[in-house]
């Protein structure tokens, strides 16, 4: 028989529990996962066009357009979708990005910071938005869990690869922060690790356009968008979708990436259905 451990809110846990709960004030948190104002999907019982996806946010999105810090009708617009697209009964993991926090890159281009130290800063502002993202799909009745590539246990879980499997197998969405846990690695590149990690069958990367283009639309007006391409075509072209090592990495690993307008009412769910959203990019 296992020990049981005892909180002040009365309830007590076996100790396997426990731990799972542990820093979120089990009767709290446990309260505020029972409903939801999310719209249950009437296909939630069918199989999705995609049964597990991982979602790219940059750090940008969080913060509105040019802020920085979280913006509340952003960090709302992303709770919403994300939720709906879980309500259809696909697995999801998200990478958020810290950019709306701070831009350790910036920093140590001029010289102010170390670019280790800077990168390090970087990965504690994506600790900060994942945390706001758990926080509201907790109060729009997903439940979740926040796990952490740096140790920081008081707010989140260590990133483990069968722990994160495991919340996904029970419907949590999984909130992935401090990207790799190391310097010199771009929230791009842990998309596309983590994809491959925790067998996901596309990657999701939402940007403030509705897909690949010739050149930069709002720049140029005679751009047009790609329906669809290969990773060869897009390294030839360099076409600026993710960096190049994650690019690399998923046609290494023949992980689709779905590039499309994440501010687009419905547009993740609509991914996860299998529509025909932004642009496609795949394996050779």
């Amino acid at each position: 028989m296992l020990p049981l451990l005892h909180h002040s809110c009365g309830f007590g846990w076996q100790l396997p529990r426990c731990r799972e709960w542990a820093g979120t004030g089990c009767a709290t948190y446990r309260a505020r996962v029972t409903t939801t104002d999310v719209e249950p999907s009437p296909s939630a019982t069918q199989r999705p066009g995609y049964r597990r996806v991982l979602l790219k946010l940059s750090g940008e999105s969080f913060g509105g357009e040019g802020k920085f810090g979280i913006d509340s009708t952003a960090l709302d617009l992303i709770g919403r979708e994300v939720a709906s697209a879980a309500s259809v009964g696909a697995k999801v993991a998200v990478v958020v990005g810290g950019g709306n926090i701070i831009r350790g890159a910036a920093l140590a281009a001029e010289g102010h910071i170390e670019q280790a130290t800077a990168d390090y800063m970087g990965m504690l502002g994506t600790v900060i938005n994942a945390l706001a993202l758990r926080e509201k799909l907790l109060t729009l009745g997903v439940d979740s869990r926040v796990l952490s590539a740096l140790e920081v246990r008081s707010v989140a879980e260590p990133f483990i690869r069968g722990r994160a499997l495991r919340h996904m197998e029970k419907g949590r969405v999984v909130i992935l922060a401090a990207g790799v846990g190391s310097p010199f690695f771009t929230t791009d590149t842990c998309a596309a690790l983590r994809a491959r990690e925790l067998e996901c069958d596309v990657l999701l990367k939402a940007t403030k356009v509705d897909g690949v283009y010739t050149a930069d639309p709002a720049k140029d007006p005679t751009a047009t968008r790609y329906e669809r391409l290969t990773f060869s075509e897009a390294l030839e072209k360099q076409l600026r979708i993710m960096d190049m090592t994650a690019l690399a990495m998923c046609r290494e690993h023949r992980i689709p990436v779905i590039v499309f307008d994440f501010k687009k009412a419905g547009a993740i769910r609509q991914v996860v259905d299998g529509a025909s959203v932004g642009t496609l990019v795949t394996a050779d």
